[in-house]
């Protein structure tokens, strides 16, 4: 499936099969999980994606020797810079990123650095390890800077949120959900993986929050998470494109409260992840659709009618 233009649906092409160069290798896709990301770069709110485009980023194929792989959405870095030989890849100036300036997984095959790429855990199969490569790394990433947070609130519970409240369970923590107002469906999906609490963002919490997560991409969600804060807490914006955070007065943030945002993934994240998902197993809540219902799950995506996460299958 081709992006041709943002803003526009994604188009089923006929493509010459690509050819892994020195480094790389080539895999036969067989699912790609599909990602808020996805969206950002579709709908234009990422700027100078490559065009045409195959998007596509929490990919799982099967090398031309028969292993398989994952792909995530780091796809390349320089390896020299300040950022790249500090343990900060994922901060690197030059990194080229799957599915937005490297052709990605809504294909019959995709060609990725093997460096960049992750070994799977056997217990997995290709659906359920496909969102755990970047709605997992993520999540996992933004999770961790929570520290020993030990109620932590997540507003939006989507794709990365139910990973990541697993997590947070089997570590003892307590997990609060903020959902869209009315949205009871996904208040009911986040106390299914583990949330003690679910309820609107618009919601006081019940409890002060040692940490939030923002997984939904609006601003004002800051503001609201600072108002749950404890003193010496944290609120983690998880996305990569977030709309404007409005004014605030400085006593919310005062008492050492801080604002990070978490950037992309580094190969380190994923080695942690996916030893922890071999101990610990993740459940995900999957919608499947064929790749010729790929702009389907976009705007089932878009509009917040998805719970869980929306799978593409592309091949066996």
């Amino acid at each position: 499936m081709l992006l041709r233009h943002p803003r526009e649906p994604l188009v089923m092409s006929d493509l010459p099969v690509p050819e892994a160069g020195p480094g790389q290798v080539r895999v036969r896709v067989t699912t790609c999980a599909v990602c808020r990301t996805d969206l950002h770069v579709v709908d234009g709110e990422l700027p100078d994606p490559k065009l045409p485009l195959v998007p596509g980023h929490q990919i799982v194929g099967v090398t031309d020797d028969g292993r398989r792989l994952g792909i995530p959405w780091l796809g390349w870095t320089c390896g020299v810079c300040a950022y790249c030989t500090s343990g900060r890849e994922n901060l690197c100036d030059k990194a080229r990123f799957t599915g937005y300036t490297i052709d990605g997984g809504y294909a019959d095959y995709a060609v990725a650095d093997e460096r960049f790429c992750f070994e799977l855990p056997d217990a997995y199969d290709d659906e359920e390890a496909a969102p755990l490569l970047c709605a997992g790394l993520i999540g996992y990433r933004a999770f961790r800077m929570t520290g020993d947070a030990r109620r932590i609130g997540f507003y939006g519970f989507g794709s990365a949120a139910q990973i990541v409240a697993q997590l947070a369970r089997a570590e003892g923590r307590e997990v609060f959900a903020f959902t869209r107002p009315g949205d009871s469906d996904g208040q009911q999906f986040a106390r299914a993986m583990g949330a003690r609490w679910a309820g609107a963002s618009t919601d006081p919490s019940p409890e002060p929050l040692d940490a939030a997560i923002l997984f939904a991409p609006v601003g004002p969600l800051v503001v609201a998470a600072l108002q749950n804060l404890v003193k010496g807490g944290s609120v983690v914006c998880a996305g990569i494109h977030m709309s404007d955070i409005p004014s605030f007065p400085y006593e919310l943030l005062w008492g050492e409260r801080s604002i990070r945002s978490v950037a992309n993934l580094t190969r380190a994240d994923g080695i942690e992840l996916f030893a922890r998902a071999a101990k610990t197993r993740i459940v995900t809540e999957r919608k499947l659709y064929p790749l010729e219902q790929l702009n389907e799950a976009l705007s089932d995506l878009r509009s917040g009618e998805l719970v869980g996460t929306a799978v593409i299958r592309i091949g066996d």
